[in-house]
Formats: C-alpha cells, structure tokens, sequence
C-alpha cells in the first residue's frame, strides 16, 4: 500500500514537473496581450523589426522589456529576439514591453501614451 502511494506521489511530481517544463507565449485577456502576471504588453513605434530596442535608458526603467523564460516557446505570431541578458517576447515582429504606471493586472496607463506606445491586440 505504501509502495503504492508513492508511487503514485512520484508519478504526479513528473507529470506536474513536464506540465510546467515549457510555457506558452504571452496570452489575451480582455482584447489585450498580457504577460504570465497578467500585465498589459505595449509595442513601441520606435522600434524597428530585426534591430535593436529603440528602449533605452529612462526609457527601459520605465518601460521594461518582456523577457521571455529559457523554457517559452513562441507560438503563431509570438516570436522571441535577442535581447540584453536573454530573449525579449516580438508581436508579429514587433518587441514588447509592459508599463511600470500599469500597478495591477488589467491597467493600460499607457496605452497611446506620446502617440507612440500602444496595447498590443492579438
């Protein structure tokens, strides 16, 4: 019985580690793209496909890049592209970032924000 029960706790740790072991791409919640935390991703229109964030300095502290894990796995128009320390998560070849005024998931403080950071809408 004991034999059994363990087993059983064994086959659930593996089965609970493979379920989490690759993550998907950001998803949509409400219209809009939303990272694991549920915090709004923003394009930059500054930013041009296949060179490097426009997003620097002020800019990056206030407008974070959203990284991608080591496990993600870009799906459909989701991509991944190089990045300071990593991979930053594209939108149809755009890269995205969220917002450090948005406080708590579902907040787009900076949606059309100087007319050139909008919500990314998949």
């Amino acid at each position: 019985m004991k034999r059994r029960i363990l087993i059983a706790a064994c086959a659930a740790t593996a089965v609970c580690a493979v379920s989490t072991a690759f993550a998907a791409a950001p998803s949509a919640s409400n219209g809009m793209a939303v990272d694991s935390k549920g915090m709004t991703l923003y394009t930059f229109d500054k930013d041009k496909a296949g060179s490097p964030s426009a997003c620097t300095g002020g800019c990056a502290e206030a407008w974070p890049a959203a990284m991608a894990d080591a496990s993600d796995q870009p799906s459909g128009k989701w991509t991944t592209v190089s990045a300071d320390g990593g991979k930053q998560w594209a939108y149809d070849g755009k890269r995205v970032y969220t917002f450090k005024k948005d406080a708590k998931a579902g907040d787009m403080n900076g949606d059309n924000f100087k007319n050139m950071w909008h919500v990314v809408k998949p």
